[in-house]
């Protein structure tokens, strides 16, 4: 088209300008000459020459009144312009406060460039491109003109930085082209999706259990490690890394590592792959019975401490657990830490294997002599022993003769006359005391300790010696029952006054008559030595009178006699302390007293 408006600009008319260019054959018309000119609107790429450089501005004719500069920068990175080179620029404003036009170089460069792509590429197109900078939000990828790569279109697991893909060239897919705004997104992600769903395909065909296969080590948990074998990740456990104790998966692999792991096993249907890498190797278990027999000594390091007892490695891949009650004989451990470190060397003998199970029971105390088999002849029966009250029960006293070495002194055999409710009454923990030895019983590991038996039993000769059957004694009431009182007849020495014997007439409660704290008399009925009891009578004592006649006396006491041994039988056992010796506990049920 003709640019009349140029005609104007220089005031000559279409009719002048016709004669002049004109040729003679009329084939050279003024439009044919307006027509081969550039349009100069802004916006518009036109093709110019260099001029001349002057300092860091290039001069550009581009066949308007007045010549354009371009900034000498816009030649970065390439050979410097001379003049006469053709350049096309962007003609970005008609004369600005110079009276120049306005050019870019560059700009006109990235327009071609985007006409290309725009051209050359649609969207769902694979591309090449290097990464140049990272940018709010992503990456820009230049492919001919930048693009933006989302952060989030970067990788399929978002890497930890994504500057580290500067200066790097990647491919990716177009997802979008906007032609009005000049911009595209693009997306690594998309692309190696794709790329990995075909090779997960073609790899499940393919891939069966026992196949050694290589990967890439992608991710690594506390379980274990995630492996890319090439379109799909299988999961290498942390108890496949290795026969021998691993604490964590980071301790043998770091990620972007390179190896090979046996496929242990396949689940196409859920896509989901079990990986090994000790299976590579042989199990050091499947000898470990014929290397390590049973009762075998060993000296192996201590792996792992725990509450229960301490893992021991005996060599790569094989541990065993010393319980800890394999651990001592004799000291009472209450942490394993007590006696073993990890990193200890210790000696160790094998006490079971279950080959199944991988397991391997080990102990420390085999190693050594079992105390309890010298306690036997050590501490016969009526062995003298000193020790120290170690614990109270309910039921007795544990003294501790030599370290780890205990005996149970009953609470029956704590006094011969004294009823003991508890050993509190008689000891304390940590004291010192001297015991005679009972029974030893060696498979139980137990030793029985006596005492009362340092003194003589006062029921073989001096209570029957000093209290007879029709004697008349005086005593305190200490304790009350539904079936009797008991009488304290000297300090650690009590008598039963049964309920029938209170007084002449019958009597229901023993709190009718008596009350605890009372001096009453009574007569003793009986002494029994086998059973250790003592039989009283209160009503009795008071028949009991000066100038009675001998014969009737004895007469009324004999038939009294019979009758309270049948009533009496048993009796005085139950209730009050220091009857029942020898290990028998008191009873306090009438049918015991009465039997």
């Amino acid at each position: 088209m003709v640019d009349r408006n140029l005609l104007r600009e220089f005031d000559v008319s279409e009719d002048e300008l016709t004669a002049v260019v004109t040729a003679e054959d009329g084939s050279k018309t003024l439009d044919h000459f307006l027509g081969e000119g550039q349009s100069f609107e802004i916006g518009s790429i036109v093709s110019g020459k260099i001029v001349e450089v002057v300092g860091d501005q290039v001069v550009v004719d581009v066949g308007y009144k007045s010549e354009g500069l371009v900034p000498l920068g816009e030649w970065e990175d390439e050979p410097h312009p001379q003049p006469g080179d053709a350049v096309e620029v962007l003609l970005e404003g008609m004369e600005d406060d110079t009276g120049e036009i306005v050019l870019s170089r560059k700009k006109a460069h990235r327009m071609r460039a985007w006409e290309m792509v725009i051209t050359k590429y649609h969207e769902g197109d694979v591309v090449k491109g290097r990464v140049t900078r990272k940018i709010k939000g992503g990456l820009l990828v230049d492919i001919g003109v930048n693009v933006f790569l989302p952060a989030s279109q970067v990788d399929i697991r978002r890497p930890s930085d994504i500057a580290d893909y500067i200066d790097q060239d990647i491919e990716c897919m177009i997802l979008k082209i906007d032609e009005s705004r000049r911009n595209i997104v693009v997306s690594r992600r998309k692309l190696i999706e794709i790329t990995r769903e075909q090779q997960k395909k073609q790899l499940l065909e393919e891939i069966a259990v026992g196949q050694v296969r290589k990967g890439t080590v992608k991710n690594i948990a506390d379980f274990g490690a995630f492996v890319d074998l090439g379109g799909i990740d299988g999961l290498l456990h942390i108890t496949d890394m290795s026969w021998g104790r691993i604490n964590h998966p980071s301790d043998m692999l770091k990620i972007d590592d390179q190896i090979e792991v046996m496929v242990l096993h396949v689940d196409k249907d859920r896509e989901k792959i079990a990986l090994g890498l000790k299976q590579k190797s042989a199990s050091p278990w499947e000898n470990v019975a014929d290397k390590y027999p049973v009762g075998t000594r060993v000296v192996g390091e201590v792996v792992n401490v725990m509450s229960y007892g301490a893992f021991v490695k005996l060599e790569e891949g094989i541990e065993g657990l010393v319980h800890i009650s394999e651990m001592s004989w004799t000291k009472r451990i209450n942490h394993p830490s007590e006696l073993v470190n990890i990193g200890d060397k210790i000696e160790v003998v094998v006490l079971g294997i279950n080959k199944d199970k991988q397991e391997i029971s080990l102990g420390m105390k085999q190693t050594q002599v079992n105390p309890w088999d010298q306690v036997a002849g050590k501490y016969p029966p009526r062995t003298m022993v000193e020790g120290t009250v170690r614990n109270l029960t309910n039921y007795g006293a544990f003294i501790e003769i030599e370290e780890g070495i205990d005996g149970l002194l009953h609470i029956s055999d704590m006094s011969w006359t004294r009823k003991i409710g508890h050993p509190n009454e008689l000891l304390e923990k940590g004291q010192r005391i001297s015991c005679q030895v009972l029974n030893v019983d060696q498979d139980r590991k137990r030793i029985a300790l006596g005492l009362k038996q340092l003194k003589e039993d006062p029921w073989e000769t001096d209570i029957p010696g000093r209290y007879e059957p029709s004697d008349v004694v005086k005593g305190k009431v200490t304790k009350l029952t539904n079936f009797g009182v008991f009488v304290e007849l000297e300090p650690g020495l009590e008598g039963l006054l049964h309920i029938s014997e209170l007084a002449d007439h019958k009597v229901d409660s023993p709190e009718e008559v008596v009350k605890v704290g009372d001096e009453i008399e009574v007569k003793i009925l009986r002494v029994d030595r086998g059973e250790r009891k003592i039989g009283l009578s209160r009503k009795k004592a008071q028949w009991t009178k000066p100038g009675e006649e001998e014969g009737e006396s004895e007469g009324a006491e004999a038939a009294d006699a019979n009758k309270e041994t049948k009533e009496l039988k048993g009796g005085l056992s139950g209730g009050g302390p220091l009857f029942s010796m020898g290990g028998t506990q008191p009873s306090e049920t009438p049918e015991d007293q009465t039997s």
